[in-house]
């Protein structure tokens, strides 16, 4: 399912932070999108593209670009469950 709108709404930055964090330490997150898509994922690298910013992640051996403004929230029992919030 593709998911559209119409711009890029940046994060909250304390969230950006945590992703962050999974990434440097390439901890598997459980993850929901807006779609409401559920899964659990390893997370590896943010990346910045045309405005928008994706989180990199590895699942089933395969890597995926999940935009980060279609995150509804993330969990790792280290930092508990993140819902991200849009930037003011």
């Amino acid at each position: 399912m593709v998911m559209t709108k119409k711009e890029y709404q940046p994060i909250n930055c304390d969230d950006y932070d945590n992703l962050e964090l999974a990434c440097q330490h390439h901890l598997v997150l459980e993850i929901k999108l807006e779609d409401g898509e559920k899964l659990e994922a390893k997370a590896c690298d943010l990346l910045l593209r045309k405005k928008v910013e994706y989180l990199i992640v590895e699942v089933d051996g395969q890597q995926r670009e999940l935009r980060l403004d279609y995150i509804v929230y993330f969990s790792h029992p280290t930092i508990g469950k993140i819902e991200i919030s849009l930037a003011d």
